[in-house]
């Protein structure tokens, strides 16, 4: 008489675990796929296997724990008798496949506690897990979230809220261990430890003297070795030429201070991890404007800083009426000069159109929704450009992965649904968590946790979206997208006020409340809830799209940091492509070998048309998702308008006046392949940066989608 099922399963570490046999017909079903036509059943092959593969494992194991690798074996011989040698092989190979992948990580000297990505593996160890004096690696990916979420829950020692400590610090590690909430790099990289520094973005003032411009590098330099991305303004200094009044020479102007602001980030690595990024603006009434838009044209000029011009409703009216437009010296306000404002901006479109660089960011949009004028107006941004910040503010980030807030699809391409009552439950406890850090925050000085704890600025984004998309059938080129997106924003952002007003019953105010825009009307514990980063290396972590980016491919080369280079195949593709039997090695190298789906034989049109590349989405629907996603978003809102290489300087100055009349607070654009080098190469073109001998898509180990030049890692 055969026994009973096994009820777990030996893993490779000697750890036991319960026994699923649907993982069993998964597997199967992946290999019959691989090789059947296109119109036999995986499926059906599939459960037939499987049934065989569980009796002998209950005549075998009934009474013992059978371990991986002996159910693997009984499922090829399974195959085998069945008369599916040819499906055994595939599966043969898949082992082989999943061999090489659990070789490549125990290289890497962890343990994947979380089955994450090789990549992601590799991501966490350059960056984020823990080492000892050595320099080995002493936590695992699960540990390194627990010590967030241990660290960050101590604040609520401080109030009473009904909620224990240990109960909240196990609602954030269970979010951060099903990967439905991150939090920005640096908590991830310093909670619990000696460093404590847990924001990513700040903004540091400028002064026009020497004290202030090196008191400004030295504060620059302190942040960078926190792990902070570090934005300035530096239109307060007066322009080449003008009068050193203590020495009776001439001033060397902004450039030649940026340079200098430049170099020492270049040698300065954050902790050990990585270099710092820098947000450099000037205001386009500035004397050496000009300057400092064409810098950026000159190879090796301001690496470590993405640049914009901070223009204002004067300025863009001038500009699209050809009037002349008054320069102004900062030191004693008097005109300097005047140009014509519309060969400025011709000048700042084809400098972008060239290299990307300057965006602009739209000042009185800004300070529009400046929620303390009182304190300050608003002159700089974060790196990124998603936060604008006060002089010596910082931001707390995290964002929602939006992919793992839809309910199973029942089998159908896009028949899943969004679940708002999870959302809304992750949105509130992610204000949560972000308060906390607050609290809990190492701050690298005085005058930016003075400035940080009068307004308590927080930034919860969202992730995943182009993944959200697919699931619930929504082409990200499509109007459903914008209208879905401005439904979506809207709910998060309630939701996120909502939150925060109750943190203020239980907690107070801010302390800027009084001078903030709110004090007439309901009370709120922060001055700001809503940002959309590009999330960047978290997202790589959560194996979703980033930020509210398209996806820019679905399958393609990854150039892994040890060397290797795997392919990735998007899981929501990989998963159609199974149940629908179109799923090939052959077909899988054809889509690396395009940026878009649209150009691959073999794959269903419906298909095509859910998953929707970067370069399927013309300039002004990337335009119109981030203007639905700022209408209610109170922070800035971080996109890159990805252009092909044949987009001309005249499709620039339509994205950018399009940007100021949307209302959108700042403007990103990026032609392919107008860098020499980029963390993107796609295959199939013959376009300048593109490797004659690389066929295939790539993308450098951090690229998550986006920013094509790698600095939006934060």
């Amino acid at each position: 008489m055969p026994g009973k099922t096994p009820t777990q399963v030996r893993k490779r570490d000697g750890s036991l675990v319960r026994f699923d046999a649907s993982k069993i017909a998964r597997a199967i079903e992946a290999a019959a796929a691989e090789v059947l036509r296109p119109g036999d059943r995986a499926a059906t092959i599939s459960a037939r296997v499987t049934t065989v593969v569980l009796d002998r494992l209950a005549r075998r194991f009934g009474k013992s724990v059978p371990g991986i690798e002996d159910i693997q074996d009984v499922v090829e011989a399974a195959l085998m008798s069945e008369g599916y040698s040819h499906v055994a092989k595939a599966y043969i190979l898949y082992r082989e496949d999943r061999s090489q992948v659990r070789s490549a990580k125990s290289a890497l000297g962890l343990k994947d506690d979380l089955k994450l990505p090789l990549n992601a593996m590799e991501v966490l160890k350059r960056r984020y897990l823990l080492r000892n004096s050595h320099r080995r690696v002493i936590e695992t990916p699960s540990e390194l979230l627990r010590r967030v979420a241990h660290h960050v829950a101590q604040a609520e020692s401080n109030y009473r809220s009904g909620l224990s400590v240990e109960d909240v610090e196990e609602k954030f590690y269970c979010m951060m261990r099903e990967l439905e909430f991150l939090p920005n790099s640096p908590t991830l990289m310093n909670a619990g430890t000696r460093l404590g520094q847990l924001s990513a973005c700040f903004v540091i003032p400028v002064a026009d003297s020497i004290d202030g411009i090196f008191q400004a590098l030295t504060e620059m330099a302190r942040i960078h070795q926190t792990g902070g991305g570090t934005g300035f303004s530096f239109s307060s200094l007066r322009p080449r030429g003008d009068l050193v009044s203590s020495t009776k020479g001439h001033a060397s102007g902004p450039m030649s201070f940026m340079g200098i602001f430049d170099k020492a980030t270049e040698v300065i690595v954050q902790g050990g991890k990585r270099r710092g990024a820098n947000m450099g603006i000037l205001r386009c009434d500035h004397p050496d404007i000009v300057e400092f838009v064409e810098a950026k044209m000159t190879a090796g000029v301001l690496e470590n800083f993405n640049v914009s011009v901070a223009v204002t409703h004067r300025f863009m009216r001038a500009a699209v009426e050809g009037r002349s437009y008054a320069l102004v010296n900062p030191r004693n306000g008097k005109t300097a000069k005047k140009i014509n404002a519309r060969a400025l901006f011709d000048m700042i479109v084809h400098a972008a159109w060239r290299t990307g660089d300057p965006g602009l960011i739209f000042l009185d949009h800004i300070n529009r929704r400046n929620p303390t004028p009182d304190v300050g107006a608003i002159e700089a941004t974060n790196p990124c450009g998603e936060v604008p910040l006060l002089p010596y503010e910082s931001c707390i980030l995290a964002s929602i992965n939006l992919a793992q807030m839809a309910t199973p699809a029942d089998g159908k391409l896009g028949g899943a649904r969004l679940d708002w009552e999870k959302l809304r439950d992750r949105v509130r406890w992610g204000v949560r968590f972000l308060d906390d850090v607050i609290d809990t925050n190492k701050f690298p000085l005085e005058s930016i946790k003075a400035m940080t704890l009068g307004n308590r600025k927080i930034g919860l984004g969202v992730m995943g979206f182009a993944d959200l998309l697919i699931k619930v059938g929504i082409p990200y080129d499509s109007p459903e997208a914008v209208a879905f997106a401005r439904k979506l924003m809207r709910f998060i952002h309630t939701e996120s006020r909502a939150a925060s007003a109750q943190l203020a019953r239980e907690r107070g105010v801010f302390p800027y409340f009084q001078k903030s825009i709110y004090a007439a009307q309901r009370e709120l514990r922060n001055a700001t809830v809503n940002t959309i980063a590009p999330t960047g290396t978290i997202s790589i972590i959560a194996g979703c799209s980033s930020g509210i980016e398209p996806l820019f491919a679905v399958n393609f080369v990854r150039n892994v940091l040890s060397g290797r280079r795997l392919f990735e195949t998007n899981p929501l593709f990989e998963k159609v492509a199974l149940e629908r039997g179109f799923h090939r090695h052959e077909l899988l190298a054809d889509v690396a070998r395009h940026r878009s789906l649209r150009e691959v034989k073999g794959v269903p049109s419906d298909v095509k048309r859910l998953f929707v590349t970067a370069f399927d989405v013309v300039p002004r629907q990337h335009l119109e998702i981030q203007a639905a996603f700022q209408k209610c978003t109170d922070n800035a809102v971080s996109k890159t308008i990805n252009l092909p290489a044949d987009a001309t300087v005249d499709d620039v100055r339509d994205i950018y006046l399009a940007a100021y009349e949307l209302k959108c607070k700042g403007i990103t654009i990026y032609r392919y392949g107008s860098k020499t080098q980029q963390v993107l190469s796609v295959g199939g073109s013959d376009e300048p940066s593109q490797q004659p001998h690389d066929e295939f898509t790539s993308a450098d180990t951090d690229y998550s989608g986006g920013c094509f030049t790698g600095v939006c890692d934060f």
